[in-house]
């Protein structure tokens, strides 16, 4: 990558990870954790393989992604982010809480999307509001994958993945979904947009949207 040759903190950083793409490996090792090459081809659809590599090679250099061979049943290398690379969640924090309003607009025709990506828009969105309650679960079926959502101590957490008896789960497409839990819409307008509810209703009343 070119530098912007600025003695400047914003364009040093830039010159690391202000390429296209690198930032959004950065967003998929933060979600999913250790991954495989073709781990990180699936979540992140349009990308050429020889620009995958580049990049990983780049962040490599720049000391923050490490490889390592994992043993059988793996049997392949797994890219991780070293400590200095988990520095970034805040960037990526800043940059999910600033652009999650663009996503009203709903998706444009051909975006892909990957169940996991919910997870900051989630985490924004959503409060709890029975902190001293016992701790629930949400299970979100959309994309690919599920997603997990609890709730416990006040603090809302997400994490890609199902869970094990998950107190309510809705499925069905990711935007009224996204609609649903950040408040623009209401439970009975998301079941006409196809949002199916399985469990205790109640949660999403004690998951009530955050202030905007």
């Amino acid at each position: 990558m070119r530098s912007y040759g600025q003695f400047c903190a914003v364009a040093k950083a830039l010159d690391v990870i202000g390429d296209r793409w690198t930032l959004l490996i950065v967003r998929e090792l933060l979600l999913a954790g250790p991954s495989r090459y073709t781990d990180l081809r699936s979540g992140l659809p349009g990308i050429a393989t020889n620009l995958l590599a580049d990049r990983l090679r780049q962040l490599e250099a720049a000391g923050l992604l490490a490889r390592e061979e994992a043993p059988p049943p793996v049997a392949s290398t797994l890219f991780s982010l070293t400590p200095r690379g988990e520095q970034l969640r805040g960037v990526l924090d800043a940059l999910g809480a600033w652009g999650v309003e663009y996503m009203a607009e709903g998706p444009a025709p051909g975006d892909a999307f990957r169940g996991r990506w919910l997870a900051w828009p989630v985490e924004r969105f959503l409060r709890d509001s029975q902190p001293d309650g016992q701790p629930v679960s949400l299970e979100l079926q959309t994309g690919e994958a599920p997603l997990l959502v609890e709730a416990g101590g006040g603090e809302i957490t997400a994490r890609p993945g199902p869970g094990t008896e998950p107190d309510v789960v809705l499925s069905g497409e990711p935007y009224p979904i996204l609609g649903l839990l950040s408040g623009r819409i209401g439970l009975a307008e998301a079941r006409r947009r196809g949002v199916r509810l399985q469990g205790d209703a109640a949660v999403l009343a004690r998951l009530a949207p955050a202030a905007a």
